[in-house]
């Protein structure tokens, strides 16, 4: 391939790429082979400036704005970091540093590079006012609301400390590894597809449409730079020093340093201690620490001079291909399991690998005995992300894709816009009938203690149950043993699932195991609706007025409660007890707003968003999340969305100020 066509190639591949790392938060490569793609592709450019473009790569930082939240511009530009991989160029960046300060002494600032989500915010007299993604750069999304939710970000400075009046503060908003344990355990017992590492996952969740989501699952945030005027010092780490002082989390891990060697020092270390960390990092920045030399060194149009970050290398592991196993969910999904030669990989002995779908298993054309290579996604899910060719022995057998479930031989499906297979057969399908009465009884569900998966498989083998209903039928006497050896936890047992027919709706609600419905969803739904036979009978219009619930839940819902099984289940559940409705509302405060459907948008001074919505409901509105032709009015806050102000202009809703409502339900 000429060099020409190899630039208009590459071009096209890290579109393609940006595309997947930053709107869909879903990447296809490494960040290596990413990077390596955008170097070769600056090099090639380079050596032919016949062939510029202004839209190539190269030309711009890539970009997470989203057209769901409002863009507002970066008083200071976010520019990305130049990267590396290798100590060479880290030296070349000393030595470039050296010579743009004309041999005049400097420090270095080693901080680790933290992998989550970009985050600029802005005090004013103490206080929380904006938070903006990086974006492209040069503006990004405002999502002050959901950045509120992180309870390590203050929203208001302490008084006694001596702060400056106006600053904007950066950082990186992360997903710790215990909420992400947390968080795709729970997506796997509803079957959703797994989030590949806590970057994904922390920039899924920060650009909900939803902040309740958003608080559930348990983000935080570091500090590392410090905007404003007259800064505290000249010194960078002292700065941010000053920053902890001040109330905001920073990291220990910081350290000043003047020589190369202490640069490679500190890389080393954190390289092997870095799995011990509460956070993911993929790397160490390093600053120059003097204010004021950092300006003096200045910027290029992508990169800052005074700074690189260093990224760690993935550990990756060849082994053996011994097989591929199906494994059936509680959904009916099929996932693809590779079976491998024991290998150790970052820290732990790695045997078997999900591989996700059909799509994503013939991509690599497995055959039986390939040498596979395997990273862990995150450093946390081994994957398979390619194979050795050289070492192919291709009198193996090409690993299929089976057509027909593993379990009870029911010719799989596939659903369209789906990624995964699945069994149909959800009535007699094994796994499946065990999964949902898994799920039913879990923690977040109906939380039925004493019960877990063995007994369960227990109880299905010996015909004592067939669904979740059948559990409040069970007998002390069937459960105690033939010598009685086990009669007090059997007595336990059937204590607790008497006990949790006073289970919350919410969480009943959740145990049915309908797809899409989480925690957060189900308790919205529950609250909306007050009672399942309500909500069983809702249109797709009344379902989409539900706070985060979008078309693909909806129709899930609307699903779920056609199939005549699923209206069984439920009947007998009611007959065992199980109440699936919420208690009456306290006595409304007024009927100031009977008959108003409401839609809220924007920031507000006096109350929060939630807090708004309940004064809706006591005053007998209703809350709408949708501006429609039947919105009565808008309650409007500060920063309200362009669209939802573009949509209620041409429908003609009113719009309401914070105080005008206030007044209208006689709060002044």
């Amino acid at each position: 391939m000429e060099e020409n066509e190899k630039i208009l190639a590459l071009r096209e591949q890290l579109h393609k790429h940006n595309y997947q790392y930053y709107v869909l938060n879903t990447p296809l490569i490494s960040d290596q082979e990413f990077d390596q793609m955008m170097h070769e592709l600056q090099r090639l450019e380079e050596k032919h400036p016949e062939m510029f473009d202004p839209n190539s790569p190269t030309q711009r930082v890539g970009s997470d704005l989203s057209q769901d939240f409002q863009q507002v511009r970066h008083k200071y530009p976010m520019l990305s970091l130049a990267n590396t991989y290798n100590r060479d160029d880290v030296r070349d960046f000393y030595q470039r540093v050296s010579e743009g300060l004309h041999g005049a002494p400097f420090e270095i600032c080693c901080e680790l590079k933290f992998d989550g989500l970009s985050i600029s915010i802005t005090y004013e007299n103490g206080v929380l006012m904006r938070a903006v993604t990086r974006g492209d750069g040069v503006q990004g999304d405002d999502v002050t609301n959901n950045i509120r939710t992180i309870r390590s970000i203050p929203l208001q400075l302490d008084a006694n400390k001596t702060w400056l009046p106006n600053f904007e503060v950066r950082g990186e908003v992360l997903m710790p590894w215990k909420s992400f344990d947390r968080l795709n355990k729970e997506r796997e017992m509803r079957e959703e597809p797994l989030f590949a590492n806590p970057r994904n996952a922390a920039s899924g969740t920060l650009k909900s449409k939803n902040s309740a989501v958003v608080a559930e699952r348990g983000l935080d945030a570091y500090f590392y730079y410090l905007y404003g005027e007259s800064l505290p010092s000249d010194s960078h780490y002292d700065n941010i020093k000053k920053l902890g002082e001040w109330g905001f989390k920073i990291s220990d891990a910081m350290k000043c340093v003047q020589t190369l060697d202490e640069i490679y020092e500190f890389i080393d270390y954190w390289d092997a201690e870095r799995s011990h960390l509460p956070v993911t990092t993929d790397g160490i920045v390093l600053k120059v620490n003097s204010v004021k030399q950092q300006q003096e060194l200045g910027m290029t149009a992508k990169n800052p001079r005074w700074a690189i970050a260093y990224k760690f290398q993935a550990e990756r592991a060849c082994t053996r291909l011994n097989n591929v196993v199906f494994q059936v969910g509680r959904t009916g999904a099929v996932t693809p399991v590779a079976e491998m030669e024991p290998v150790l990989l970052a820290g732990t002995v790695v045997k078997r690998a999900s591989l996700h779908n059909a799509d994503i298993m013939n991509s690599f054309q497995l055959h039986y005995g390939d040498y596979v290579y395997v990273e862990k996604a995150g450093e946390i899910i081994p994957q398979i992300v390619g194979v050795d060719e050289s070492r192919r022995n291709y009198e193996g057998q090409v690993i299929p894709f089976i057509s027909v479930c593993p379990e009870c031989g029911t010719p799989l499906v596939r659903y369209e816009g789906e990624a995964a297979s699945f069994c149909p057969n959800d009535n007699s399908c094994p796994p499946q009938i065990k999964g949902r009465i898994e799920h039913f009884i879990s923690r977040d569900a109906m939380n039925i203690e004493f019960l877990g998966p063995e007994t369960i498989e227990e109880y299905f083998n010996r015909n004592l149950i067939h669904d979740s209903a059948d559990l409040y039928n069970l007998q002390v006497s069937q459960l105690c043993g033939a010598d009685g050896s086990k009669l007090k936890s059997a007595r336990k047992i059937v204590e607790s699932i008497q006990k949790s027919v006073t289970t919350p709706f919410d969480k009943s609600l959740y145990a049915l195991g309908i797809r899409f419905v989480g925690k957060v969803v189900a308790k919205a739904l529950a609250k909306h609706f007050r009672t399942l036979d309500a909500l069983q009978n809702a249109s797709l219009e009344e379902l989409l007025e539900v706070d985060g619930v979008g078309n693909v839940i909806a129709e899930s819902v609307m699903r779920f409660f056609r199939d005549d099984r699923n209206r069984m289940l439920i009947g007998k559940l009611e007959m065992a007890g199980i109440d699936f409705s919420m208690p009456e509302m306290a006595e409304s405060a007024s009927d100031a707003l009977s008959g108003k459907s409401i839609v809220i948008s924007g920031v507000f001074k006096h109350h929060s968003r939630e807090e708004y919505k309940e004064l809706i409901e006591r005053h007998s509105g209703k809350n709408v999340s949708s501006i429609s032709s039947k919105t009565s009015f808008i309650l409007a806050g500060e920063n309200m969305g362009p669209s939802k102000l573009q949509k209620a202009q041409s429908l003609g809703v009113t719009i309401v100020t914070e105080d005008d409502f206030l007044k209208m339900i006689g709060e002044e």
